[in-house]
């Protein structure tokens, strides 16, 4: 039996089509936080992999702040590129009395250079943390914008699950070369972001 999309074969006789595309992620760098104030990755992002993906894992505020990221154009010197993003969240309080769906126009951007957040208010008890992921797209295109989307879970305010949401792209035709993570406020106290590259 085979299975046919669009008129092209992705799987004959329980076997994967050798025209279907697969992709594998390969672990290109580690970064442990310990009271950081930004945690940067400035190399390994260039045109040997098609997009890159950060993953969260355990990241705790030192005070209750948002999780924020930014890109460079010249290796990590600054960061304040335009981002034009859009932002929403679901939420659903521990004691089962408020459960909502919303667009957070607060947390988009607008060909802005601020640093775009991933997930707000995030809860800054001593087991409270976000985990989830960003990924960023042809960073190294010097013709197109660069597309991102990300998807993240924390534990927020008194205290809810929040699931946030948000998708934009980097208004630059210029290559992205570093990304920078950070808190709106304080510091990353601690938890770890692995970079990887997704080969085609």
């Amino acid at each position: 039996m085979a299975v046919i999309s669009g008129g092209t074969t992705l799987i004959n006789n329980g076997a994967l089509d050798s025209g279907v595309a697969t992709g594998n992620l390969i672990l290109l760098s580690t970064q442990t936080a310990s009271s950081s104030a930004s945690i940067s990755f400035t190399s390994g992002i260039d045109s040997t992999y098609d997009s890159y993906i950060f993953k969260f894992y355990n990241i705790h505020p030192s005070v209750s702040s948002d999780f924020d990221f930014q890109v460079s154009t010249n290796g990590g010197s600054s960061y304040g590129v335009n981002i034009t993003s859009t932002w929403y969240q679901s939420a659903h309080n521990e004691s089962d009395t408020t459960a909502a769906i919303s667009y957070e126009p607060a947390e988009d951007l607008a060909q802005s250079t601020s640093f775009q957040t991933l997930n707000q208010d995030m809860n800054a008890d001593n087991d409270a943390s976000n985990s989830g992921y960003m990924q960023l797209f042809k960073p190294s295109s010097t013709t197109f914008i660069k597309h991102f989307l990300a998807a993240n879970q924390c534990m927020q305010g008194t205290p809810y699950s929040v699931n946030s949401y948000c998708g934009g792209y980097v208004n630059s035709a210029s290559a992205v070369n570093a990304v920078q993570f950070k808190m709106s406020s304080g510091n990353i106290d601690s938890g770890t972001i692995k970079m990887y590259g997704v080969s085609s």
